[in-house]
């Protein structure tokens, strides 16, 4: 007897399956917001592309199937009136698919093919298996038959426009079997001695022990924490091109890159479970620097994109890194991200700062992070008060680094920089009220909505008591039932899909929570917490929400968020632990 899949069911039109390690999901996401009727294999290897389309068929008619989409960490299944078909992976290359009751049609995504985009198709003389080579991924999907019958063959070495698939059934009563592999050109033929249950089984063990790693904390009061480590272990990939590392995509759906600052809220939720996957992510945008010092905006398998960067909290990120870890990064390891953090913090303080200016600016709303926020609506090329405060507390983390190596002098010089940044911002930047944001060619000012400008309290315990005061009470100001909005809810630029105009996002979140608890804010800490918590539970990991009715947006698997809720809810469970009466 087949035993129950084991592990928190999810949705595919939300969270696509896949599994630790593969450049590839089943999806009926194809696009950013294009769903397809059936499910299709898709490869993120040289940008998001569909490459097989998955058709679960009646077994008496041959015409698609009424079916019940089912997934778990381990098995993806269709289940329809009269059979099942389930699909697990044998490793991060490797499907197998399994069925009775019904067959399955498995064709090429495109229909057509020319010189240089679509899916060609052949039966292998070699072995008798059959093949897609797909020009958009470079890679080639081959399908064995280990048990069935193969049939209902089109499109063999076809040109030009045309369906190209096979069709796998049984008898009645008896089961087919097939493996779909990821080949980059050849290899031998596939055999394998495991089961599909031993598979399922081996898949479901794998999955246990990375969320009882990642979350061995987790009970019945943190119910979305075995998803959020699904989130994060599904969306790993391999090192392959570009990525130099194993690496968290913040996505298996379009947004299927690593920027540089997305990398470090999924490094610091990984870290205590998983340290060398944590470092990994700290680690791969810094392998990608450039002779300025700057970080790339984003990583993916084909592409480094350095037209814009990220801000500068990896400092921030490092401070936190260090103290989750279980063990200490090495000497050797030390070294190495020191001198990367001095020449990421030698590009803000050069190349970002106009002559005679203390501090630095951005050139465009997207090197914040918050690529539409309102702050910089009235200029582009702007000072603010969020990347001060994200420099200050690296030159902190890089002060405190250069001691534990014994450069002291370099340990001072850094010292000085981060209070003359600090005594900048607050004389240039603060009215006494707020932060206000300064054009960096033309020096006029403004104060807006934005959370954005309210970001300084990530600098916690070095704010004054007043500054952090007023900060605290204008942030409770943007807490809406299910989180922190980033535009006020009032302001005339408040959108609820606005991007960063409204929506909740989790790295504000993460970041505001953890100022105001290290600004003495703590009532205010624990109410962003448990808001934002509420919501993952309830509307899952999408990449932002709508702050005034919770509803997931745009892409609806970002490991940034679940991250974040890792982050928050591992947090609380320790200091509701800490609080508990021991037993007597």
């Amino acid at each position: 007897m087949t035993a129950a899949p084991t592990g928190p069911a999810f949705s595919l039109r939300d969270i696509p399956f896949s599994t630790r390690g593969s450049w590839f999901d089943l999806s009926p996401v194809l696009g950013q917001h294009t769903y397809a009727e059936d499910l299709h294999l898709v490869s993120h290897q040289s940008g998001m592309h569909p490459v097989l389309r998955l058709t679960a068929l009646d077994a008496a008619t041959g015409e698609r199937a009424a079916t019940r989409v089912e997934a778990t960490p381990a098995v993806l299944g269709w289940a329809g009136a009269h059979g099942r078909i389930r699909l697990a992976y044998a490793s991060p290359r490797t499907v197998r698919v399994r069925g009775e009751g019904m067959g399955l049609r498995l064709t090429a995504a495109a229909r057509t093919l020319t010189p240089f985009t679509g899916t060609y198709f052949f039966r292998d003389p070699v072995d008798g298996s059959h093949v897609f080579t797909s020009y958009e991924t470079g890679r080639r999907y081959r399908v064995t038959r280990l048990a069935g019958t193969v049939g209902g063959e089109s499109g063999d070495q076809a040109l030009g426009s045309a369906e190209r698939g096979i069709t796998v059934t049984a008898e009645p009563g008896a089961s087919w079997e097939i493996a779909v592999e990821e080949l980059d050109s050849a290899r031998r033929p596939y055999t394998s001695s495991a089961t599909f249950e031993e598979i399922v089984t081996a898949a479901e063990r794998a999955f246990t022990a990375f969320a009882d790693a990642v979350a061995p904390w987790r009970s019945p009061a943190t119910p979305a924490a075995e998803l959020a480590a699904y989130v994060l272990w599904s969306a790993t990939v391999d090192a392959a091109g570009f990525v130099t590392r194993p690496a968290v995509l913040m996505s298996k759906h379009w947004m299927d890159k690593v920027w540089s600052w997305d990398h470090c809220f999924n490094a610091l939720a990984l870290a205590p479970g998983d340290p060398g996957l944590a470092w990994d992510q700290f680690a791969l945008p810094f392998d990608h620097q450039d002779e300025t010092g700057a970080l790339p905006d984003s990583v993916t398998h084909s592409e480094v994109l350095h037209n814009f960067v990220k801000p500068p909290v990896h400092g921030w990120t490092l401070g936190l890194l260090r103290r989750r870890l279980p063990t200490p990064p090495t000497h050797a390891e030390l070294t190495e991200t020191y001198g990367r953090l001095s020449r990421w913090t030698d590009f803000w303080l050069t190349a970002r700062r106009t002559p005679g200016a203390a501090l630095p600016h951005y050139q465009h709303g997207n090197d914040s992070g918050w690529d539409n926020a309102t702050t910089f609506d009235h200029e582009r090329l702007v000072v603010t008060a969020d990347l001060a405060a994200f420099l200050i507390l690296q030159l902190h983390e890089l002060a405190c680094l250069a001691d534990e190596l014994g450069a002291e002098d370099e340990a001072l010089s850094w010292r000085r920089a981060a209070g003359a940044t600090q005594d900048a911002m607050l004389t240039e930047l603060w009215t006494g009220e707020s932060f206000v944001a300064r054009g960096a060619a033309t020096g006029n000012t403004w104060a807006g909505d934005s959370l954005l400008d309210l970001m300084p309290i990530v600098l916690g315990e070095h704010l004054p008591e007043e500054v952090a005061k007023t900060l605290a009470a204008r942030i409770e100001a943007h807490l809406t039932p299910y989180g922190l909005a980033t535009e006020l809810p009032g302001s005339s630029h408040y959108r609820a899909d606005g991007y960063w105009r409204g929506p909740i996002w989790a790295p504000a979140t993460v970041l505001v929570e953890d100022g105001l608890r290290r600004a003495g804010h703590v009532r205010l800490a624990d109410d962003v917490s448990a808001r934002f918590r509420a919501l993952c539970e309830t509307h899952g990991f999408a990449e932002n929400f709508d702050a005034l009715t919770g509803a997931g947006l745009r892409d609806r698997a970002y490991t940034w968020t679940a991250a974040a809720y890792l982050l928050l809810a591992e947090a609380h469970e320790h200091r509701r632990a800490a609080t508990e009466e021991p037993p007597s």
